[in-house]
């Protein structure tokens, strides 16, 4: 199959990526904006680079013409006052992907979601694959948008609502670390239960859901384990050797932002910390996975944090 995946410049997307290249004999078109993707990706026969702009939907057609599966990462994250953007960058920018997709007859398009479209999850009452519910934080609402839009235009819809990627070269993981040794990671009091998931389990389920021909819906991914964000960090800090992470008051974690914010929207740099970083990191989240083991994964490398600490 030809597989193309946007945002393959960033984090997840060029590990997915990755793994293809190692795991699959599919064909790889890597959709960029304007940065390159790595080196090593690109590989003569197995991947091909093409350049496009999700905010100008005549750029789109060069990318999805003759592919079979589209994996969908490319996103915007940190920037200042995303309740401005999301809406374009996220929903808006979606359909036009969706909309170039179904005019060239692609039927397969995978989602990278997250749990936390369901709002607030716990350990007894798992997110169950909802559309008709309202998340706290823009990141999840206009996530939620982008399902609502799949699952009304496309064939072959999949959603896959994912945890916590966990592992070395994660992005959110590696800044974790780079804090946690610098005694610089805090976190705010409050226990909130998170799902998890390794990135090399969590690239096996993309696989199969590119493979499957079967394959349609909501699938939440996620381990066994049953652990706080708290607890994570804990664990996470142990294991690079690093003192745990501050406990620190959320008006002061919310003040960090509002100046990462003032600093981003004065200068145009990145913003490492929002308010609705927050306001998402915050949502307790935990999915039903049944769908996923039955479907795509019905044995996880790494079951829970426990047996995953070694490839922090």
């Amino acid at each position: 199959m030809k597989v193309l995946i946007t945002g393959a410049a960033g984090n997840l997307g060029s590990v997915l990526a990755r793994h293809l290249l190692a795991h699959s004999t599919d064909s790889l078109r890597l959709m960029v904006f304007r940065r390159d993707i790595a080196g090593e990706l690109k590989v003569p026969g197995r991947t091909e680079v093409v350049r496009a702009d999700l905010g100008t939907r005549a750029t789109l057609a060069a990318a999805v013409d003759g592919v079979d599966v589209i994996v969908h990462f490319a996103g915007v994250l940190f920037k200042a006052t995303p309740e401005r953007f999301l809406p374009t960058t996220n929903t808006e920018y979606f359909r036009n992907l969706a909309d170039a997709a179904k005019q060239h007859g692609v039927r397969k398009i995978i989602l990278i979601s997250f749990p936390h479209v369901e709002g607030p999850t716990s350990f007894d009452n798992p997110a169950r694959g909802r559309l008709d519910v309202s998340p706290v934080s823009w990141h999840a609402k206009t996530r939620l948008e982008e399902e609502k839009y799949l699952f009304a235009n496309i064939p072959t819809p999949i959603s896959l609502r994912v945890g916590m990627v966990y592992g070395k070269g994660i992005l959110m993981i590696d800044a974790a670390r780079w804090l946690a040794k610098r005694r610089m990671l805090g976190v705010w009091r409050e226990p909130t239960p998170i799902h998890l998931i390794a990135t090399e389990d969590f690239c096996t389920t993309c696989a199969a859901a590119i493979s499957d021909g079967n394959a349609t819906g909501i699938y939440h991914v996620g381990d066994d384990g049953r652990v706080t964000l708290q607890e994570f960090l804990g664990l996470a800090c142990r294991q690079w050797g690093a003192p745990p992470p501050w406990r620190m008051p959320l008006p002061l974690i919310y003040t960090a932002a509002r100046c990462c914010e003032w600093y981003s929207s004065i200068t145009g740099s990145t913003s490492p910390l929002t308010r609705d970083f927050i306001d998402i990191g915050r949502v307790s989240y935990f999915g039903d996975t049944t769908r996923m083991r039955a479907e795509l994964l019905p044995s996880l490398r790494y079951r829970t944090i426990a047996e995953g600490l070694g490839t922090l």
